[in-house]
């Protein structure tokens, strides 16, 4: 059973691809697979029960595709060409599938732990790309083939720990470290009292109240950020930061964030 945080993202999902026919394809057919959510659900049990660590599971990687898909339309409407469209090997809804396909995918490794769960999750991920991407396009090789590479750079490169090359893939990378709100430290709090390594990044997480991704004054994309607390700061500025400062999609990114009440920092 899914939770209503994981139906009312899937409706913002929805809401947001109504005008990109294939993707709409793309994210049915994903919400209603039966073992893709299964596998989910136990990556969020193994970050969370096992580990410790902040939610990993549907609902995060729901809001990481959430996230990549306003972030790409952002570029889209402001005349940005992806990877694919620049180099005139896809269109900028083959972009869009393999975004879609890595942020619901992105952390299946959790399932197995934490270290090099980007490798995990490329693995885990492979025969679901496949049997999806047959389903939607059985008569295009072409397709299948780009948006499957696409997808898993996006995966394997949503940790900044290797470098990667399409902007795309660096929307995933930006996506993923946008979704740091309170809401995701909820239940690790909740669970573990006791203090252990990387506790961190749940109390800062919990200082995040609000991210906001709008279009930009400056730069296409605006990422604005609102907190309870400085010690918010550690996870803009060790997590997200360093996400977009390895991201391709850096140069057409701008980052505010501060305490509620308080003016804001320009990071970008």
């Amino acid at each position: 059973m899914k939770s209503a945080k994981e139906v009312a993202t899937e409706n913002k999902i929805y809401d947001r691809l109504k005008d990109f026919p294939d993707c709409l394809k793309l994210v049915k057919y994903l919400f209603e697979d039966d073992e893709l959510q299964e596998m989910q659900d136990y990556s969020n049990n193994v970050s969370i029960k096992r580990l410790g660590f902040n939610d990993h599971g549907p609902v995060h990687m729901r809001q990481v595709v959430s996230n990549a898909v306003k972030m790409l339309k952002i570029l889209h409407e402001a005349g940005i060409q992806t990877s694919l469209e620049r180099e005139e090997i896809g269109t900028f809804e083959d972009s869009m599938c393999g975004v879609i396909l890595a942020g619901i995918m992105h952390d299946l490794g959790m399932s197995i732990g934490r270290q090099g769960h980007e490798e995990m999750s490329v693995l885990l991920a492979q025969p679901i790309m496949n049997r999806t991407l047959n389903h939607l396009f059985p008569d295009d090789l072409h397709k299948r083939v780009i948006i499957r590479a696409l997808a898993t750079e996006a995966i394997i490169g949503h940790m900044s720990s290797r470098k990667i090359h399409s902007i795309e893939a660096g929307i995933i990378l930006v996506a993923d470290g946008c979704d740091m709100t309170k809401g995701r430290a909820r239940i690790p709090m909740a669970l573990n009292k006791t203090p252990r390594v990387g506790d961190i990044h749940k109390y800062s997480a919990s200082a995040i109240n609000r991210i906001g991704i709008h279009r930009g004054e400056r730069k296409p994309i605006k990422i604005d950020i609102e907190m309870s607390g400085d010690v918010g700061f550690f996870q803009i500025e060790e997590v997200l930061l360093t996400k977009i400062e390895s991201s391709p999609a850096k140069e057409y990114i701008e980052l505010y964030a501060g305490v509620a009440g308080q003016e804001r920092k320009c990071y970008l």
